[in-house]
């Protein structure tokens, strides 16, 4: 389909808009029972403050200085959020807030565009210009999928999308405009500038923390950068705006959540900076203001570092966990229920965010990527998860994926019935590390599956009880050789 082009320009449009606006005008003030209505448009920009909640909404809090008559006053509050929630709007003046009242506020949004145009000049005159050329100009009978006009003669015209190239109206109509628009009618009870503050939730903005881990070659250490990563499809720009974000699981009503687009960004080493975002508490919360103002333009992602780390001790451990999770209920007696046939074995990452360790931040969810360097200096991806909201002095898990040279087996050996109510089997596991030269120890947790009423017969090497149905075994596994490990499990079974 051919794209339509319009032969006035955005300039002649917002202009034609303001006339338009300036016209409807005297109505309003007309419905609003009093023809000296003061009609304020400009405004001086004092401030605007964003609170960003990382659940694709934020609290916006602007301040503008009006220049306001004795009586009633019709603002008009321009570049709003096209996403605000209209029920959420607070007004206050800060310069007289005892004698200045609001009498009546409008969410105005009937934005202009073709179908809005289109939709005002039914049943006026209009001109339509075709690929090869050709004027019509006509009555406009219907423009929903088709251009359908009535000429002078009487002629009816159908004009389908494909062939038209323009479309000419005379004018702008009364009534649309070309920004969100809140507009209130004031009583003021003095003449002067005051300054008026509105805060409203939006929807169409949200943040995300993005970590990038640059692990040792010895893996023993790392450095961690964490990034704001913010996006803002709320319809509006905010021009050097003090930017807070709020971190945790902040109770809301539900609405309809912008889409977040994620944003990728490569790793690149680099000497510490000082962040550019202070960190404090909030009720329940975690609050992150970035210190310095911030132009957050519309359908726009941001990146701002917050947190910082070098040298950080890490431990990278392996899992190999082959059994079957406990779910509860009855006792199981299926022989062949705990045959999973898992061979992989896990690699996870571990540091901790305590001071002590070089870090000492509060880490909010999100995504974490591990890079590590080759022997040339140039980073690998080696790993990608996403962590949840983490404290200050708690300890990060980072699954990386499954290990390529460490292989489990895990057989049952035995399974009998001693008696009516009491069930055993045994179990051997085969670990085997196909390094040369590296010994490593893998972590085996044991789900003991079957029944809350368990004991170990025997055992051929030392385990942990984690829980009430999990015991956890560290098994060494020497390069290129293989560890064995069976035991032997009792269940009891209630009569």
């Amino acid at each position: 389909m051919r794209a339509k082009r319009y032969p006035f320009s955005l300039l002649a449009l917002a202009l034609a808009m303001s006339l338009s606006l300036a016209a409807a005008l005297p109505g309003i003030a007309q419905e609003s029972g009093n023809s000296a209505v003061n009609v304020v448009n400009d405004a001086e920009r004092l401030s605007v403050s964003l609170a960003i909640y990382n659940q694709g909404r934020a609290l916006v809090q602007n301040r503008r200085l009006f220049s306001l008559n004795e009586g009633m006053n019709l603002i008009n509050f321009t570049d709003v959020a096209a996403s605000m929630l209209p029920t959420t709007v607070t007004f206050n003046s800060l310069t007289d807030p005892l004698n200045t009242f609001v009498l009546e506020q409008n969410y105005v949004f009937d934005l202009v565009n073709s179908s809005a145009l289109l939709q005002r000049y039914i049943d006026q005159t209009i001109t339509v210009v075709t690929d090869d050329g050709t004027t019509f100009t006509g009555e406009l009978l219907s423009g929903r999928s088709e251009i359908i006009l009535r000429d002078s003669e009487g002629e009816v015209l159908v004009i389908v999308p494909d062939s038209i190239r323009d479309i000419r109206f005379p004018d702008l109509p009364g009534g649309l405009i070309t920004r969100p628009t809140l507009r209130w009618l004031l009583q003021s009870g003095a003449a002067g500038n005051q300054e008026l503050q509105l805060t409203y939730l939006t929807t169409g903005m949200t943040w995300a923390a993005d970590y990038n881990i640059l692990l040792g070659q010895d893996e023993s250490s790392l450095d961690i950068n964490g990034w704001v990563t913010l996006t803002n499809t709320s319809g509006t720009s905010y021009a050097d705006a003090l930017v807070k974000l709020i971190a945790g699981d902040v109770n809301v009503n539900p609405v309809d959540q912008a889409v977040m687009r994620e944003a990728d960004m490569m790793y690149a080493a680099a000497a510490p900076v000082p962040t550019q975002t202070t960190q404090r508490d909030i009720s329940e919360y975690k609050l992150y203001e970035i210190t310095r103002p911030v132009t957050v333009a519309d359908n726009e992602t941001k990146q701002v570092e917050f947190v910082n780390g070098t040298d950080v001790p890490a431990l990278t451990f392996y899992v190999y966990n082959g059994s079957t999770p406990y779910w509860g209920g009855g006792p199981i007696v299926d022989q062949y229920y705990g045959v999973t046939g898992v061979t992989d074995v896990q690699t996870y990452l571990e540091f901790t965010t305590a001071e002590e360790n070089g870090l000492g931040a509060d880490l909010p969810a999100g995504s974490i990527r591990v890079y590590q360097e080759d022997i040339d200096g140039a980073a690998v991806l080696i790993g990608e998860n996403r962590i949840d909201h983490t404290p200050e002095g708690e300890t990060v898990q980072i699954y990386m994926g499954n290990a390529f040279d460490l292989v489990g087996e895990r057989t049952q050996t035995d399974f009998r019935y001693v008696g009516s109510e009491v069930l055993e089997e045994t179990y051997e596991i085969r670990l085997r590390n196909r390094k040369d030269d590296v010994p490593v120890e893998i972590r085996v947790p044991e789900t003991l599956f079957r029944w809350t009423n368990w004991e170990i017969l025997s055992s051929s090497m030392e385990y942990t009880r984690v829980d009430s149905n999990t015991i956890e075994f560290r098994a060494m596994v020497p390069p290129d050789g293989e560890t064995v490990i069976t035991y032997t499990v009792r269940y009891m079974f209630p009569r």
